[in-house]
C-alpha cells in the first residue's frame, strides 16, 4: 500500500499537482476529506456535524482541523480503503496532522512531499481564484510550518505541474520506501 501526502499552504499547488498526478497514471486518486461547514465543495465529502462527532465516538477520526469556517476530517476506514484500492494522495498543511496519517495506517509506505512557493505568487494565486478570503488564506499560509523531515521539497514556482507530478511520481514507484530528502 502507497500514498502521497501533499504538504503546504494555501496555493502552494497541491490541487495543481494532484491534477498532474491523475494526468500520469491513474492510480492515484484525491483522498477526499469530510467537510462539515460552508465554503468549497468540490473535492471534499461533505457531511454534518453530528457524523463527524459520531466518527469521533468511534475512535474512527484520524486528523481533524477547522479552517475558513468548516471542520475537515480524515477518517481512519475510508484512508484505509483508498490505500488499498489505488494510491491516496492526501493534502495536508499541519505539521502534526502528517504524523497522525503516516501512523493511522502502519502498513502503508507514504512519501511526503513538501510543496512551497514564495509569499507573493500565493497571494497572486489566491486572488485569481476569487474565494473571497484572501486574508484568511494569507494567514493560513503564514501559519504553516516548514517540513524539514518531508521526503521531498518542491517549489511550484519554480517547476511546472507536469515536471513536480514526475519527480513524485519517480519516488512513489521505487520498491524500497523513498529516500529523498530534498530536490
Amino acid at each position: 500500500m502507497r500514498g502521497v501526502i501533499l504538504y503546504g499552504p494555501p496555493a502552494a499547488g497541491k490541487d495543481t499537482v494532484t491534477t498532474a498526478l491523475r494526468e500520469l497514471d491513474s492510480g492515484y486518486k484525491l483522498f477526499r476529506r469530510l467537510k462539515a461547514g460552508s465554503g468549497r465543495t468540490s473535492g471534499y465529502r461533505m457531511t454534518d456535524e453530528a457524523t463527524l462527532d459520531m466518527l469521533h465516538r468511534r475512535g474512527e477520526v484520524v486528523w481533524e482541523n477547522r479552517r475558513y469556517g468548516a471542520r475537515y476530517v480524515i477518517d481512519g476506514p475510508s484512508l484505509a480503503q483508498e490505500l488499498h484500492d489505488g494510491i491516496p494522495i492526501v493534502h495536508l498543511g499541519q505539521r502534526e496532522a502528517v504524523a497522525a496519517v503516516t501512523r493511522a495506517v502502519p502498513d502503508a509506505r507514504w512519501l511526503v512531499v513538501s510543496l512551497w512557493c514564495p509569499r507573493k505568487v500565493a497571494e497572486q494565486r489566491i486572488i485569481a481564484r476569487k474565494t473571497g478570503d484572501t486574508t484568511e488564506r494569507l494567514s493560513a499560509w503564514d501559519a504553516t510550518e516548514t517540513l524539514t523531515e518531508a521526503d521531498l521539497t518542491l517549489n511550484t514556482d519554480d517547476l511546472t505541474p507536469r515536471l513536480a507530478a514526475k519527480r513524485i511520481h519517480r519516488h512513489v514507484m521505487r520498491d524500497e520506501r523513498p529516500s529523498a530528502r530534498a530536490e
